[in-house]
Order: C-alpha cells, then structure tokens, then sequence
C-alpha cells in the first residue's frame, strides 16, 4: 500500500498490481499492447488510490507537449466565445487540450497571462492581443522556442497572422446602407488605436469617397467594443442636426447596444434608423429585429487558428503565414430604411 501522505505514484501502483512500471505507463497512454484484463486490473487500482496522471512531467519525458495556450483579448465578448469553442474543438480532435486565459483589454494583464501560461509549457500560442499591445515585449517574453498564432490584430509580422476581412467587410456594409438611400451614415464603436477598427474605418471612408460623400467628424463615434458602452453613447449620434440616418457599427455588440440606445429615445432600428454590425454572432440572427452583419463566422475562425498552430508545429521553419478568409453580408431587417427624402 502507498503511504497515506503524498502523490500516488506509478511505483505505488506497479507495485500493487504485481507489474512493472512500463506496463502502467503504457495503460496510461492507452496503448493496445496491454491485454483488456490487465488493462482493466491496473484502471481499478488507479481508480482505487485516486492516481492523478502528471500530465506536465509527462510531457518533460517525451519532450512535447499536449496543450495549446489561447489568450483572448475581451472573453465577454460572445464573438470570442465562439471563437474559442472552435479553437477547443479543433485541437481536441488533434489530442491537444487548450489552456485559457482572458486579458480584459490589458496589455499588462497580457503580459502576466502570457508569462503563466508559459510555465505550462504549451505547444503554441494562440493571442488576440489587447489594445496597446507592445510586439517587443511579447517578442521578449516569448523568445523563439514557443510558436504563436495572431489572431484579429495586427501585432508585428514575424508570427502567423489570421486576420478578419475587415476592410471588405465594412465596406460591403456602408455600399448596403448607401444602396438604400442614406447620405449620412456614422462610423460607430470601437477605438481607433485598434489595427481591427482602423481597418473597418478605412472601409467605410472608401465606400463613402466612392460615392462622392464627405464623412463628417461627428459621424466617427469611438467607444469601447461592448454593449454597454454603446447604449451610453447613442447620444453623441444626436448632438448635431442633420444627424446620421444610418450606422456602420463596429461589432454585434456595439450594434445591439446601439439598437438598445435608440429605443430609449424613442427610435427603432429598422424603422427610422438604420444599423449593421459585424462579426454575425448567434444573437444578431435572433435579435429584435434581427441585425444586419458582416459574417466573419467566428467558430469556424476557432477552428481555422487552431488548424493554423498545428500546421506552424509540424513546420516550425516555414515563412510567417497571413491568412485573411473572406466576409459577407448577411442583411436583415435593421437596416432595412429608406430614409426621408430617399426614394424606395
């Protein structure tokens, strides 16, 4: 019997089962070697002492790792959760397991997360960086024996980049909001210092200048990426007359708290305001009405970062990769307005 203090070890339980210690190691990685009988003899005795598999030691002994750090920038996002569904799902269909961490928009928070997740020894790494991220710090922390996916914002362009349609995408959206008649169309949500918006923006100046319209400087919002935030400034929209009739918003968050900002003044998106987000998470198919989108499919995005780190672990020495998959528009009943004055 192992004594009653301490870690069950794989000694403990060869001993107990009269086997040696290679026989337990390779039941443990599920190996066919191992007959049903035994197999099933040595399970109850690990399962008996409460054996607990050091999956970090084991990977010191095979020099490798079985797990994938992914560190995401705004977790409370719904478009992040999706995207790490996807990533999680990938992997474990590869054998990795995926260890997870959140910055809050912190690029110090990042740092410490980084540097945790580190010590876990991971295959790769898969980063959404926070707003104000320093390239040279995460380069310093990372050194160049861990390999790391970027994802969403541009953060130097050594590591592998899977980046969002972003210019495409919020170009699609105002040629939409233009084709429906409105000449006063904002920009709205989201900061400008991030690479992601200032992409979006230039989409949107593009689609504007292409049919000879001037974006005004009240027409350019910023606010912080969430729902919340956007409810709280629907009112700079309104400050000066004539005021928008449309919006290009930068997320479904920022959208949907937009939607929410307008009915509290008495506007209906869909009826005499017209919104589009971007990103399609699941609530903009269900939301009331259901919001116009740029549809990045965020799981699939999950999947692809995933497939993209595993690709960059079976080729380390491969040129930095950038990966932009295509957007489209998926229009819905918010933006469906003809403004005043505009012919249907």
């Amino acid at each position: 019997m192992p004594a009653s203090r301490g870690r069950v070890t794989l000694t403990d339980i060869a001993r107990a089962c009269d086997l040696s210690r290679a026989t337990i190691s390779l039941v443990l990685r599920g190996s066919p070697l191992v007959n049903a009988e035994t197999r099933a003899r040595v399970e109850a005795e690990l399962k008996r002492q409460g054996y607990v598999y050091h999956r970090g030691a084991a990977n010191l002994r095979r020099k490798v790792s079985s797990a994938v750090a992914l560190v995401i920038n705004d977790l409370s996002n719904p478009f992040f959760a999706e995207f790490a569904a996807g990533v999680d799902e990938a992997l474990a269909d590869a054998g990795y397991v995926t260890l997870l961490g959140s910055t809050g928009e912190s690029a110090e928070r990042q740092q410490a997360v980084l540097s945790s997740l580190l010590e876990h020894d991971p295959a790769g790494i898969i980063l959404s960086p926070a707003e104000g991220s320093d390239a040279a710090r995460v380069r310093n922390l990372l050194g160049t024996r861990t390999p790391m996916l970027v994802f969403n914002r541009e953060l130097g362009g050594e590591w592998d980049y899977l980046a969002l349609d972003n210019v495409r995408g919020a170009r699609l959206a105002t040629e939409h909001l233009i084709a429906q008649g409105h000449r006063r169309i904002a920009f709205f949500g989201g900061h400008q210092d991030s690479s992601s918006c200032r992409q979006r923006r230039e989409g949107y100046r593009a689609a504007l200048h292409d049919a000879s319209i001037a974006p005004q400087p009240q027409w350019l919002v910023e606010c912080a990426p969430t729902r919340l935030e956007a409810a709280r400034q629907t009112g700079a929209l309104f400050v000066r007359d004539p005021a928008p009739t449309a919006a290009v918003c930068y997320n479904d968050a920022v959208a949907l708290g937009l939607m929410a900002g307008l009915a509290t003044r008495g506007r209906r998106a869909g009826q005499d305001f017209a919104v589009t987000g971007f990103d399609d998470i699941p609530e903009a198919a269900v939301s009331a009405p259901p919001l116009t989108t740029v549809a990045v499919e965020p799981r699939a995005r999950g999947r692809q970062a995933a497939e993209l780190i595993l690709q960059r672990l079976r080729d380390p020495q491969s040129p930095a990769m950038l990966t932009i998959p295509p957007a489209r528009l998926l229009v819905r009943a918010s933006s469906q307005v003809v403004p005043d004055g505009a012919s249907a």
